[in-house]
């Protein structure tokens, strides 16, 4: 794990980032195992069965494209409770095709899309309008900003596969965005799943006194990612 100190400043910034860190990070309290059967295809990257207890992709949706990802989730040690503990304030990742090439890049940012109405309610995020969330983008540079899938009766829209591993992740679409010369690959997603994930847990060590708040722990990870659009779309 790489570790270092955050200025002052940037720590207080990261620290309004927690509740997005929290649900993308994906942390669970048990396991679940695999079950429920998907056979959406897109490029030759199939999503994998879906374990017991996690919420499908709802029908009128049909997969247009899938990928495969590497990179970090990033993490921040920081006050929690009585203690202190790690909390993600992004993700970097680089998502490919079935053919390698890269497609799309993976991060959090304030969602510009207003449409939808999902304002910046955290008054220590400053100079954003939209609320952060999870961001693809496009190389046409089109973006799609999303949110982890509320639990109910269709199922949950985070689980543990791996304990070893950030969960699986269900995505509702809260925003999209053409890109600035019209590019639209993301501009009609609808959901955004992440499956098959190794590794990208926050660390054990680093983060269990005040004198180790603010160190960062950059920890790899890789996933697929699948996203979906309506079903009579083009």
């Amino acid at each position: 794990m790489l570790y270092k100190k955050l200025k002052s400043k940037l720590f207080s910034t990261l620290s309004s980032l927690t509740l997005a860190g929290v649900l993308l990070a994906g942390f669970a309290t048990m396991a679940f195992a695999p079950s429920s059967s998907q056979a959406a295809k897109a490029n030759d990257i199939t999503p994998p069965t879906l374990p017991d207890g996690m919420a499908p992709v709802p029908a009128g949706n049909k997969l247009f494209l899938g990928t495969h990802a590497v990179g970090t989730q990033n993490y921040v040690c920081r006050p929690s409770g009585a203690g202190f503990a790690y909390v993600l304030f992004t993700p970097e990742a680089t998502l490919v095709d079935d053919s390698g090439e890269q497609v799309i890049t993976h991060y959090f940012s304030p969602n510009l899309d207003t449409t939808p109405g999902d304002p910046n309610i955290d008054p220590k995020v400053v100079q954003a309008a939209g609320a952060i969330r999870a961001t693809w983008q496009y190389r046409d540079t089109s973006i799609v900003w999303a949110k982890v899938h509320a639990a109910g009766q269709d199922g949950a829209g985070a689980v543990m596969v791996d304990q070893n591993s950030v969960a699986w992740l269900l995505l509702d679409a809260v925003g999209t965005q053409d890109g600035p010369t019209g590019g639209d690959k993301l501009s009609n997603t609808t959901f955004v799943q992440r499956l098959n994930t190794k590794g990208g847990l926050a660390p054990k060590t680093g983060c269990s006194s005040s004198t180790d708040a603010g160190n960062l722990a950059f920890v790899p990870y890789t996933a697929d990612y699948f996203f979906y659009r309506p079903a009579n779309s083009k």
